[in-house]
């Protein structure tokens, strides 16, 4: 299944997950997300998978990754198609 990596903004929070909006933006398309996430794991950044804990508006299927850079939290979320 491909995924296209997505641009989103938050919109804030819905019951109890965040809400996000995409911007319009698409950034690059894998054969499938595992292979983002394997390439991920051998440049040894971990990542975790947190799409149980939002929502994307707009997207039926969606798979949200959630990555430390220093001390920030950089999240990437991908339109499963």
């Amino acid at each position: 299944m491909p995924a296209t990596e997505l641009f989103v903004a938050s919109m804030g929070v819905v019951g109890d997950k965040e809400l996000l909006v995409p911007t319009g933006k698409q950034g690059s398309t894998y054969p499938h997300v595992q292979d983002w996430v394997t390439a991920k794991l051998k440049a040894k950044t971990s990542v975790k998978d947190i799409s149980t804990l939002v929502l994307v508006k707009g997207i039926k299927q969606w798979a949200v990754y959630e990555e430390k850079s220093g001390s920030k939290k950089i999240r990437t979320v991908f339109k499963i198609t």
